[in-house]
């Protein structure tokens, strides 16, 4: 069986719509993270900017705080 011929109709969404939604998708792009100061790792989207640390940093010196914080009783 032979295949029918198709009409080309052109384009079904008008291109000043498609540039719209492609300037729009750029838009909501999310802003690039910034790198860990310590290993190079992209930094947690929470706590303080100017901190800049990962997540494992930032837990990681929790913990350094909270075992000086155990060991100050026993040097005094």
């Amino acid at each position: 069986m032979k295949r029918k011929k198709t009409i080309d109709a052109g384009p079904v969404v008008p291109s000043e719509i498609l540039e719209q939604a492609k300037r729009s998708l750029e838009s909501d792009k999310l802003p690039r993270r910034a790198k860990c100061t310590v290993c190079g790792a992209d930094c947690a989207p929470l706590g303080n900017d100017e901190e800049k640390l990962c997540w494992v940093c930032r837990r990681l010196k929790i913990s350094a705080w909270r075992d000086s914080d155990q060991q100050m009783p026993a040097q005094e």
